[in-house]
């Protein structure tokens, strides 16, 4: 399935309509794709194609209508002006067509900013951020701060409605010490990731009561101890892709999208793995083809779908409406367009 055009997006946006309904503008979508370098394989807008797009929307709004989806949203959909605008329509538009949206959002280039402004020093260990207290009050500031209110007020000012929060309100998220592996992988070889929080409950009484509403929470991965804990008053900063997937596992979400800065899951050729089982991911991760950063989104892409997500996207963040791609470009089968990124099945 191929990616869909701006007037394919007038289509999807035409059957989600009320007196209020979101439409893309074809002319500001055109103009991002002439100035952006990312990949816009777009669908032809012949009227045979069209119509077939029609009935594949209509395919995946069905089976999706009134199921939850929870995307992860960082990397270049968010800093990139003209990409974030677009992030924000999408969930407006998907608000409208039925589904509830649930967004986790990270920050790091935010952060980094932020650490170097206050001079602050930080290090990565396995894809995770080592978190002292200083680095989470800087991160805390930042993701449930500015970052998160740009992102609830982006998508009301899209047509949709959102509220922002973080993984503390409520006791939204609620954490263990996360402990890094060693080297060698062992208990004994463990690395201190500082005030890194592992989620371990997740009040999906407020979400849903959110979702019930109408309203897209948008949730910054900032969390507390578990209640009654020694560590309960502790902040813990989340890697926002391990909170992306633990709250799509704990909602029983239909969906999980990863949004990244590259096509999808790579191999060792640099070509796209389209499509992925469980037992193939641990097998990339022994043979050292899924490195870094990525192996985050893929553990816990997999820890979803084990915990009866029905698919985890890992989707390239930098085409114009991912979301909406690979959101509706399914069809009935929900396996996303094909050309976006890598889905993750049991």
């Amino acid at each position: 399935m191929k990616l869909f055009s701006a007037s394919t997006m007038l289509l999807a946006a035409s059957l989600a309509s009320t007196s209020h309904a979101f439409a893309p503008s074809i002319s500001s979508s055109s103009s991002l794709h002439k100035k952006s370098s990312t990949p816009t394989t777009l669908f032809s807008t012949t009227d045979g194609d069209f119509a077939s797009n029609a009935i594949t929307i209509s395919s995946s709004i069905s089976s999706l209508s009134g199921q939850t989806i929870v995307v992860k949203y960082g990397g270049n959909a968010m800093t990139t002006p003209e990409l974030a605008t677009l992030f924000c329509q999408d969930i407006a538009t998907l608000q409208k067509l039925g589904l509830r949206i649930v967004v986790v959002h990270g920050g790091g280039p935010m952060i980094n900013a932020m650490l170097e402004k206050v001079g602050v020093e930080s290090r990565f260990e396995g894809g995770m951020r080592v978190s002292t207290e200083e680095v989470v009050d800087v991160a805390a500031m930042v993701l449930s701060g500015t970052v998160n209110k740009n992102i609830s007020s982006g998508i009301s000012m899209a047509g949709g409605r959102a509220l922002g929060l973080s993984g503390r309100d409520d006791a939204l998220l609620q954490c263990e010490k996360l402990w890094g592996k060693g080297s060698g992988g062992e208990d004994g070889d463990r690395v201190d990731l500082g005030n890194v929080g592992q989620v371990k409950v997740v009040n999906t009484d407020l979400i849903n009561q959110l979702l019930d509403a109408g309203i897209t929470p948008v949730i910054a991965p900032i969390g507390m101890g578990c209640k009654g804990q020694d560590d309960e008053s502790i902040v813990y900063n989340i890697n926002a892709d391990v909170a992306a997937g633990r709250i799509a596992g704990e909602l029983k979400a239909a969906r999980v999208l990863f949004l990244t800065d590259i096509a999808g899951v790579l191999d060792k050729e640099m070509k796209l793995l389209k499509s992925l089982s469980c037992d193939d991911i641990d097998a990339l991760i022994e043979d050292e083809t899924i490195t870094g950063g990525m192996i985050p989104k893929v553990t816990y892409a997999t820890d979803a779908v084990k915990l009866g997500v029905q698919g985890a996207f890992i989707t390239d963040g930098r085409v114009p409406h991912a979301l909406l791609n690979e959101i509706l470009a399914g069809g009935e089968d929900g396996l996303g367009s094909g050309e976006g990124g890598t889905v993750v099945t049991l």
